[in-house]
C-alpha cells in the first residue's frame, strides 16, 4: 500500500500545493501474520528471507507500543541481533527482500534487494526527494559501535545493499545513517539524498534499517526501535506543511511574521504542542488562526489535537 501526502506552500502571499509520494506503512502501525509471527506491512525481515540459509532465519522483528515522542500513532518497529554459535545476526528491516546465503555475515551472498518485479519485495518511487528523515531508538549492548539506515533510489532493476558492481551502477542518489546509541531516547535523524548516479530516472527506493553498519557487527540483543520514516521534499518557500486529506487541516509556518498558520475547512477548537527533533517540548496553547512562534532555524512538529483526534504536522523555520 503506498501512501500519498499533500504539501503545502505557505508564505506571506501566496499558497500552492501539489503531491509528493511518501513510504508505505511509513509509521509501522500495521502488520501481518507472517510464518507464526509478524511484519509491519509493506516492509519484510528475516521471516520472509530467500537463499540456502533461509531456512535457519530466527525472527528478529517485533511490533512496540514504545513510540517516539509527540506521535500520533501507537506502534513502532522493533528489531534487534542474534548470536549463534559466536556469529551475529544483524537485527534487519527493509523495504526489499532479505537474500541469506551465507553464515558468513559479511560474505557477498547476504544482502537485501529490491525485486522490482514483485511489489510485495520492492517500493515504487520516480519522485526525487531531498532527505529522508526517521525517529530512532538505539540500545548497544555493551558497545559503541553504530547502527545504520540506508536508503538507495534506484533504476528499474534489481538492486541490492550491499552493492556489488553491477548494482553500483544502477544507483540515482544514496541517503545513508550510521549512528550511535541514543541514550535511552528517541531522536529524529535526518539523512540528505546525494544525487551522484551513475544513474538517472529513478523507479524505485530501497530501504533498510540495521543493528550494526557492519555486517556481523554489535553483540546479542543489540536492540532499535524505528518510528515514522518520511521523505522529505523541500521546495524554495518559507514554510512547509502537511494536509491531511480526510479532514482537510493545514498547519504551516509564515517565516515572514513568525507565526504558525492553522486552517481548516471545519472550526479549530482544540490544542497543539510543538517539539523540535530531540523531542522537547517547546510551546502549547489553544489552537487559532496564527500562533506566535519565533525559534531559530530547523524543522519541528506540530501536534493537534482536534474532537478526538490526533495529528502530526511538521514545519520547516528559516
Amino acid at each position: 500500500m503506498k501512501k500519498i501526502v499533500l504539501i503545502a506552500l505557505i508564505s506571506s502571499s501566496v499558497g500552492l500545493s501539489f503531491g509528493q509520494t511518501q513510504i508505505g506503512n511509513s509509521g509501522f502501525e500495521t502488520w501481518e501474520a507472517v510464518s507464526g509471527d509478524e511484519e509491519p506491512t509493506n516492509w519484510n525481515s528475516f521471516l520472509t528471507a530467500s537463499g540456502g540459509f533461509s531456512g535457519f532465519a530466527a525472527n528478529q522483528i517485533e511490533q512496540s507500543a514504545i513510540v517516539r515522542p509527540g506521535s500520533s500513532g501507537a506502534k513502532s518497529c522493533r528489531i534487534w541481533s542474534r548470536s549463534t554459535f559466536g556469529i551475529i545476526a544483524n537485527g534487519n528491516v527493509t523495504l526489499g527482500k532479505i537474500n541469506m546465503g551465507s553464515t558468513t555475515p559479511s560474505n557477498s551472498s547476504n544482502y537485501n534487494a529490491s525485486i522490482v518485479s514483485d511489489a510485495n519485495f520492492s517500493e515504487a518511487l520516480t519522485d526525487m526527494p531531498d532527505s529522508i528523515v526517521f525517529w530512532a531508538k538505539f540500545t548497544p549492548n555493551g558497545h559503541t559501535q553504530n547502527a545504520r539506515m540506508k536508503a538507495a533510489l534506484h533504476t528499474n532493476s534489481n538492486y541490492r545493499d550491499p552493492e556489488d558492481a553491477t548494482a553500483a551502477l544502477l544507483v540515482v542518489a544514496s541517503a545513508i545513517k550510521n549512528y550511535p546509541s541514543t541514550g535511552g531516547n528517541w531522536v529524529r535523524f535526518s539523512a540528505p539524498f546525494n544525487y551522484t548516479g551513475p544513474a538517472s530516472g529513478n523507479t524505485h527506493i530501497l530501504v533498510t534499517f540495521t543493528t550494526n553498519e557492519t555486517p556481523g557487527g554489535g553483540a546479542a540483543d543489540d536492540e532499535v526501535l524505528i518510528d515514522d520514516v518520511e521523505l522529505i521534499y523541500n521546495p524554495a518557500t518559507s514554510g512547509i506543511a502537511v494536509i491531511d486529506k480526510n479532514d482537510g487541516i493545514k498547519v504551516g509556518m509564515d517565516n515572514t511574521t513568525n507565526h504558525i498558520i492553522f486552517s481548516s475547512e471545519n472550526d479549530l477548537k482544540g490544542d497543539y504542542k510543538i517539539y523540535n527533533t530531540s523531542g522537547q517540548e517547546l510551546q502549547n496553547g489553544r489552537i487559532a488562526n496564527k500562533v506566535p512562534f519565533d525559534k531559530g532555524f530547523g524543522v519541528y512538529f506540530v501536534h493537534l489535537t482536534n474532537e478526538g483526534k490526533e495529528y502530526t504536522f511538521e514545519i520547516l523555520k528559516d
